[in-house]
């Protein structure tokens, strides 16, 4: 189990994202488009470094949706590989087979 305090700023990170998502974006494509002066331009840049850190989306980390932790991740199932293991074998994933050979 992760400690609370990671989890909870990983729900943080979320929270920001979403909050500040469209705002970053118009910010990215303005710095990115010659349409605009240079003094536009740069001040788009300095107007994206002024927005929280945690609000961008490579900040965030896949945490198992049932202890948290964050390697071994399936994107699949939001779970990491010993929770899916436990779940599978409960028979709580449809489709999910124990490969034998």
């Amino acid at each position: 189990m992760a400690k609370k305090s990671m989890i909870a700023r990983e729900v943080k990170r979320r929270n920001l994202n979403a909050q500040f998502r469209t705002q970053r974006e118009q910010l990215k494509n303005q710095v990115i488009d010659e349409s605009f002066s240079y003094d536009d331009r740069w001040q788009a840049m300095l107007d994206l470094q002024k927005l929280p850190r945690d609000s961008a989306r490579t900040r965030q980390r896949n945490r198992c949706a049932l202890t948290g932790r964050p390697r071994g991740y399936y994107r699949r199932f939001g779970l990491a590989r010993n929770a899916l293991r436990e779940v599978v074998m409960r028979g709580e994933a449809p489709g999910v087979t124990k490969a034998s050979w």
